[in-house]
């Protein structure tokens, strides 16, 4: 679970998932500081970090001679019913065609692309802040 918290700044939120953090924040043509990533760049990275880590473990798992992995993921949200995240891959390592298909087809197959491309659905449930912190109005 992660858990995002409201900073000082105008909209500017640290997320943590208890123990790692980052920092999100709007660019400054809406508001805001522009020092952290923003919302849908973190989408990008959610999709680039895990289709580079499933590369990584296959490879090491077939002894692949993969040495190094780039991914570079857009998510261009110009249609008005979709939205396209666009992919490119560079793998560095002496890879037959067919070894740079395999990986390619793992790609295709990374869990965080499987959850994007299903339904998704979203269910919300206030919490109260602790020691009940707001004034009545």
């Amino acid at each position: 679970m992660i858990e995002a918290e409201s900073e000082s700044a105008p909209f500017a939120v640290r997320f943590s998932n208890g123990t790692e953090s980052g920092r999100a924040d709007a660019t400054l043509d809406k508001g805001g500081a522009g020092e952290g990533f923003r919302p849908h760049e973190l989408l990008e990275a959610a999709l680039a970090s895990c289709i580079n880590m499933s590369l990584r473990m296959y490879a090491r798992r077939h002894s692949l001679p993969l040495v190094r992995v780039v991914t570079q993921v857009s998510l261009d949200r110009s249609g008005e019913h979709e939205a396209v995240f666009r992919y490119a891959l560079e793998l560095e390592g002496a890879l037959s065609d067919a070894q740079r298909r395999q990986l390619e087809q793992v790609a295709e197959a990374c869990p965080v692309r499987a959850t994007l491309a299903r339904g998704i659905a979203f269910q919300l449930s206030t919490r109260e802040p602790p020691n009940n912190t707001h004034p009545p109005p």
